[in-house]
């Protein structure tokens, strides 16, 4: 985020360790692929040549798919999502936890909700995976699975 921060929201969007280059024609995109590539041989940030995908008009990043007319949800993440069966240990429960945790900015009382499972994850905790976890279970995968998972923000809000 740092070393982008003068092209934020401009002509990139940074998301954790993936970077998309954007703009409104053709001409502008390869504009800013070179401005983009020239500052990450000016901070000398190095790419993974497998990794880069250019000119694409769509692509799957972090759950979504990012196109030219909106941001979606990636359906094949959320179909593995929607057929997840109970934990039964804490080891999957922890990974179920991982997984939802990366989106709890977009789950209303996330906290709330997750709370009860991390309950399982404590010390010498006896797993039982009970009516009570398995409601909680059950509401984090139907907000996971239901749309809108992403929600435009409250711009009356400050920020």
């Amino acid at each position: 985020m740092s070393i982008f921060s003068d092209f934020i929201t401009k002509i990139k969007k940074v998301f954790i360790d993936d970077v998309i280059i954007h703009g409104d024609s053709f001409d502008e995109c390869l504009y800013h692929l070179m401005l983009g590539l020239k500052h990450c041989i000016k901070t000398n940030l190095v790419l993974n040549f497998k990794k880069c995908h250019f000119i694409v008009e769509h692509r799957a990043v972090l759950g979504h798919v990012v196109s030219f007319k909106r941001l979606e949800v990636d359906k094949s993440k959320v179909e593995i999502i929607h057929y997840l069966s109970y934990p039964k240990c804490v080891k999957e429960v922890r990974s179920f936890l991982g997984h939802v945790g990366f989106y709890w900015r977009f789950i209303k009382d996330f906290f709330k909700i997750a709370s009860s499972l991390c309950a399982l994850l404590a010390k010498d905790a006896y797993f039982d995976f009970n009516e009570d976890y398995r409601r909680a279970f059950d509401q984090l995968k139907l907000k996971l699975t239901t749309t809108p998972i992403v929600q435009p923000p409250n711009w009356s809000f400050p920020f």
